[in-house]
């Protein structure tokens, strides 16, 4: 008779490969540099409501992770981990709202623990944390991760708590801890994926020259042209910001490449180092091919599209950089910023393109001052889609939203008929330093007909003066660019603004006095004397007297529409008329019972945990935890837990079974 030992030792080894196997294979779907010694990595799932995260951290101390409602520690919502003697100790916290001294401010742990520890190990240098939680808890003092810009809190410290103490003043000096706060989108951030080996992949680096940077707190913006380096059609697949251009400190704000219909002017430019995008006459580049913006890694196509590059078509193309000179004089050239567009000459099933939907750039785009909350809208009419969008519609499936430095909220709102839809995107807490593509789930329709309305919301309580708007930092703006397919070439730009009478007349100007230019023109005011130029009266004029009537003429009033058809038309239209108006489900999903787990302060033993790498550091083959050496992967995130725990139970029958037997 066959040995039952031999029989649990076959058993043993072929569950060890299963869940070797099943490591093996996960992969995170995101990951972000938080500073040169953190990494974090994320996933959704394994549920439809969960998400996972990993952090790979340099220090041998305590770690924490968290999220704040709006960059500061008040009421932030964190974890606490460690190792110790082959403990891991790992602990939901939060951060009091109301204001104290610095031993207030020290995270307390959460009654309710509803974060769930699945790995921790140290090795000689890395401290590495596995754990998912709901993406909303419903605990009062966890913050939802939802589709808006979260802002992340990080920290991590050489030392590391007393035998799991978490009573106040148990963390070690925490002024001293090594922190800092970063903007993500965790939910619809875009994929990054490089092209596969399967693709043939080639790579075009537009760089800009030296370029001398504007004065501290002034505004560049530098064009330079480049000619397509392909004779046929290719599809650009993916780009990314070049090396220089990814440091938080940098004075660039946004990077976009431009198609360019071909000319005297454009051509002249090719091979020059570029110019001020203001000088001389404006070049013919409107359609949007690439857009970068601080914050911003890059983006990847999805498989079933690309944006063709078509030098039958389009040979030329303008790089136009955004650069505000850093206020502490610690400014250096744009040299050696641009974009690395990869492209490949293996057509995909679609052309992609790019629409920008919002407020032209324009002095008559006003925001009142010390207001906290004011509303602004572009709109995209029926008719401009009507023209333009073919019978079956286009497929959305990504969009950047765009405002300067006192913008808060932005939606693309969806109107078809008279009927509001659901917004296409919604982000109640931008942040201006960090506004990149997001992946919409699944590709949106929208039909020739629909209204689209980008739809901004500033808040300009701290600034005195009337804010106009424009290009530069110190003015604002309202755009939301689309990525979708199939590509149409009539429409690129769909713009608007409030008429000038509705300015006016919002404003409480009867009447303007025609003179040499606009900004010479002089007006005579309702409620002030006369004799003022126009824009000396934004300056000083105290809209915030008038502000309810302001807005409420400025949005629903008739505005111009500016949009591209071989050229810009212009015509004169009202708000859409919305008999439905779409009305956000406010279900409560957390009406269920919770339970509450006090703290862990006993630490979670190490024995069950799986393994894995930290990049640029190799696992020590001494580590103060018993986490069992191997090959292993970069994530779990893609495997449900479930399967984890069926192994777990699987090995208990079947080891179970031989013992048995023997007994």
């Amino acid at each position: 008779m066959e040995n039952p030992w031999n029989c649990c030792l076959v058993l043993c080894v072929l569950l060890c490969c299963l869940s070797a196997s099943l490591v093996r294979s996960a992969r995170w779907a995101h990951s972000a540099m938080l500073s040169p010694d953190y990494r974090l990595l994320w996933s959704l799932g394994p549920g439809p409501q969960d998400i996972t995260f990993e952090l790979q951290v340099r220090t041998l101390g305590y770690v924490g992770f968290g999220f704040s409602k709006n960059g500061q520690m008040a009421g932030a919502d964190m974890i606490i981990g460690w190792v110790d003697q082959g403990q891991v100790y790992f602990q939901d916290r939060h951060v009091k709202e109301t204001p104290g001294n610095l031993m207030d401010r020290e995270p307390e742990v959460d009654p309710s623990q509803d974060y769930q520890l699945l790995l921790g190990y140290e090795n000689n240098t890395h401290t590495v944390l596995r754990f998912r939680r709901r993406l909303d808890t419903c605990d009062y003092h966890d913050i939802p991760i939802t589709n808006d810009t979260m802002r992340v809190i990080w920290a991590f410290h050489k030392q590391e708590p007393i035998c799991g103490a978490v009573g106040p003043g148990s963390l070690p000096r925490h002024e001293l801890e090594v922190h800092g706060i970063q903007s993500l989108f965790l939910v619809q951030r875009a994929d990054q994926d490089l092209p596969g080996p399967e693709e043939t992949a080639n790579v075009w680096e537009l760089r800009n020259p030296a370029v001398e940077p504007p004065a501290p707190g002034d505004t560049l913006y530098w064009c330079k042209v480049f000619r397509l380096p392909v004779s046929r059609k290719h599809h650009l697949i993916r780009y990314e910001p070049l090396q220089g251009v990814r440091g938080a400190t940098s004075g660039l704000q946004h990077v976009v490449l431009y198609e360019c219909q071909d000319s005297s002017q454009v051509r002249a430019l090719v091979g020059t180092p570029g110019k001020q995008c203001d000088e001389g006459e404006p070049l013919s580049c409107s359609a949007v091919v690439a857009s970068w913006a601080r914050g911003s890694e890059g983006f990847s196509f999805p498989l079933e599209a690309g944006f063709p590059l078509e030098p039958s078509l389009n040979r030329y193309y303008l790089l136009e950089t955004h650069y505000t000179g850093a206020i502490d004089d610690n400014s250096d050239t744009i040299e050696g910023s641009g974009l690395r567009l990869y492209y490949t000459p293996e057509l995909r099933r679609h052309d992609a393109g790019v629409i920008s939907i919002g407020i032209d750039p324009n002095w008559r785009h006003i925001i009142p001052p010390r207001q906290h909350k004011v509303v602004s809208s572009g709109h995209c009419i029926s008719e401009c889609t009507h023209r333009a969008f073919p019978n079956t519609g286009i497929n959305m499936f990504a969009v950047v939203m765009r405002t300067h430095r006192i913008g808060r909220q932005v939606s693309l709102r969806h109107v078809r008929g008279n009927a509001e839809l659901p917004p296409i995107a919604t982000d109640e807490n931008l942040d201006a330093d960090y506004q990149e593509y997001r992946k919409l789930e699944t590709p949106l329709k929208v039909l020739p007909g629909d209204h689209l309305i980008a739809e901004c919301t500033y808040d300009s309580s701290e600034r005195s003066a009337i804010t106009l708007g424009g290009l530069t930092s110190r003015e604002e703006t309202c755009l939301v660019m689309g990525l979708y397919y199939p590509r149409q070439k009539a429409l690129a730009s769909c713009h608007s603004l409030p008429s000038l009478p509705t300015v006016l007349h919002s404003l409480g100007i009867q009447e303007l006095s025609p003179a040499t230019s606009l900004g010479e023109s002089l007006v005579t005011l309702s409620d002030f004397s006369g004799g003022y130029l126009l824009l000396l009266m934004f300056s000083g004029y105290q809209i915030q007297k008038i502000f309810k009537r302001f807005e409420k003429r400025a949005i629903v009033k008739c505005y111009k529409i500016f949009f591209l058809f071989q050229g810009t038309e212009k015509l004169e239209t009202y708000y859409p008329n919305i008999t439905k108006p779409y009305v956000r489900s406010e279900a409560d999903q957390c009406t269920y019972k919770r339970y509450s787990t006090e703290g862990w302060p006993g630490g979670t033993p190490l024995l069950e945990l799986n393994g894995n790498h930290i990049e640029g550091a190799a696992r020590s083959k001494v580590s103060r935890s018993s986490v069992p050496t191997g090959e292993e992967s970069l994530g779990l995130s893609r495997i449900n837990s479930a399967v984890s725990r069926t192994i777990s139970h699987i090995a208990t029958a079947l080891l179970t079974t031989p013992l048995i037997f023997i007994r």
